[in-house]
């Protein structure tokens, strides 16, 4: 990663877009770029104890990572009412911000991944992964569909951020189609439009479902050389407009 960050937050503009694959991609790039890497996880929603939850998966593609999870509830639902209904205390952005801080001391890089999008109340108070990107003056990194609808979501969440004073890095296909239709061909050229700042990445689809090594090519060929990979979105809108 040129000029790296030591903590970059990782949002996504919906829940099930690639955030933790996109994560655990930029994991494995720092990695094997010698760095020392934690990733973590405030609130984790829908799994049950023992049960491997976003870190167990980033850890396993992208290797030996410090995993953290302040959090964890049961309910498939937004992290406050998941807290509300399980009785556990909720994670105030506080309280993320103090770990990732903490993490930061001895880590190169911190990977902060949300739950859902980036406006999801953590606690009764309203706090949001937007508060705690805010407390650490880092980077925020959005994570997008591909398809129909995206363009939309990535606008709002841009703009909320930049209302909010924080610095949008850029955009990431979480999950780019192996036959992208229409409206994906389209999005490439649209989506950093909308999200006010450049494309740096397009994750290929069922990149997650890759063993270790065979993911870390994948992460190098699907993200930007500001993250340690070979993504060149203009050369990437190339080849699918010669192949249209």
């Amino acid at each position: 990663m040129s000029d790296p960050v030591s903590v970059l937050v990782v949002t996504g503009t919906g829940t099930g877009v690639g955030k933790t694959a996109v994560t655990a991609a930029l994991a494995a790039l720092a990695r094997a770029e010698g760095r020392r890497v934690a990733v973590l996880k405030p609130a984790q929603t829908g799994v049950a104890p023992g049960e491997p939850g976003d870190i167990d998966e980033v850890t396993r593609l992208a290797g030996e990572v410090t995993a953290r999870e302040l959090r964890r509830y049961p309910d498939p639902l937004a992290p406050e009412v998941a807290a509300r209904r399980s009785g556990i205390a909720p994670v105030g952005p506080a309280e993320a911000a103090g770990a990732a801080s903490e993490l930061a001391e001895t880590h190169d890089l911190v990977l902060v991944e949300g739950a859902g999008g980036l406006l999801v109340r953590f606690d009764a108070d309203g706090g949001t992964l937007a508060d705690v990107a805010w407390s650490l003056s880092a980077p925020l990194l959005v994570v997008a569909e591909a398809g129909l609808g995206t363009l939309n979501a990535t606008a709002l969440t841009a703009e909320v951020a930049t209302a909010r004073g924080l610095n949008v890095l850029g955009v990431v296909i979480g999950s780019w189609p192996a036959q992208p239709d229409l409206a994906a061909l389209c999005n490439v050229s649209d989506l950093p439009v909308a999200a006010g700042s450049p494309l740096l990445g397009a994750l290929a689809e069922g990149a997650g479902g890759l063993d270790r090594d065979a993911f870390l090519e994948a992460a190098r060929a699907g993200l930007s050389p500001w993250f340690g990979g070979d993504f060149d979105a203009e050369r990437f809108e190339k080849g699918l407009n010669a192949q249209s």
